[in-house]
């Protein structure tokens, strides 16, 4: 498989970057697209890669958030016949906190009813092709997660601590081991990898790939998760975007060569 960043907040070239993550796949005779970043740019990068997205498959979003989900209009113009995968639970109701307000941080207003057509919704575990599937989480207590982080989603006129309900992971086979794609890693790195783990049990796990959510964590707490994914026995690990610099840095001080960085442009092959 070849999996080529459109978009992440590092870039090297003159290729865009902006705060989102979107990630070509391309799987045997398969296209996929998962996420499509803030705006329209994972697109003109794309564009200028040499990547037809009319081509894609099938797209597939991680989460309800707007840095994954905003360039969803842009992908549905340039391509006409492509599904569109969501968690059930995925809803326009995501808010992080600032100071005292709560902000719109979710998929744009009125997307979900204008191309409800080419959106479909997926449970627990799903099997998309044979190789790709799709999981929900099962770790437990992910609301904590939410309150610490200020994220909730908005029922009525209540703030709940966001359980990500509308947040799944890309598994895809490969000769090595399974790849897990989890954008944002909101359940935790570690607590996604035991999933998988959960999920297939007579399988090991070469690489996860996506963002971490680390860029307001304590370095003791960073040095502390990256001690529990050395217990997996995970061999490479992609991670940018939410990650943050200091984070990274402090992954790569505790498991070396073992972690990489990415960017724009990216291109990794397994």
């Amino acid at each position: 498989m070849k999996i080529t960043v459109l978009i992440d907040n590092l870039t090297k070239g003159t290729l865009t970057a902006e705060w989102g993550l979107s990630l070509y796949i391309k799987y045997q005779d398969s296209h996929i697209l998962l996420d499509t970043g803030a705006s329209d740019r994972f697109a003109r990068n794309a564009a200028h890669l040499g990547i037809d997205l009319g081509s894609v498959d099938f797209g597939v979003l991680s989460h309800a958030h707007y840095d994954h989900a905003n360039g969803m209009c842009t992908f549905f113009e340039q391509n006409q016949k492509a599904p569109f995968y969501l968690r059930k639970g995925s809803m326009e109701n995501c808010y992080g906190k600032r100071w005292i307000f709560r902000k719109y941080i979710g998929i744009q207003k009125g997307l979900l009813k204008k191309y409800q057509d080419r959106i479909l919704y997926t449970d627990e575990k799903q099997e998309l092709l044979p190789g790709v599937n799709l999981l929900a989480h099962s770790t437990k207590g992910l609301e904590a997660f939410g309150e610490r982080n200020r994220l909730y989603i908005r029922q009525g006129y209540r703030y709940l601590p966001d359980s990500f309900r509308h947040e799944q992971s890309l598994i895809l086979h490969s000769e090595q081991g399974l790849v897990i794609l989890s954008s944002c890693s909101h359940a935790g790195a570690d607590n996604i990898i035991q999933e998988v783990l959960s999920a297939y049990p007579e399988e090991k796990i070469h690489a996860i790939i996506g963002g971490f959510h680390l860029s307001h964590t304590s370095e003791e707490d960073v040095r502390a998760l990256a001690k529990r994914i050395r217990t997996t026995g995970i061999e490479k690990i992609y991670t940018g975007h939410c990650t943050g610099t200091a984070a990274f840095t402090i992954l790569q001080e505790e498991l070396g060569e073992q972690v990489c960085q990415l960017y724009t442009g990216m291109e990794i092959f397994i």
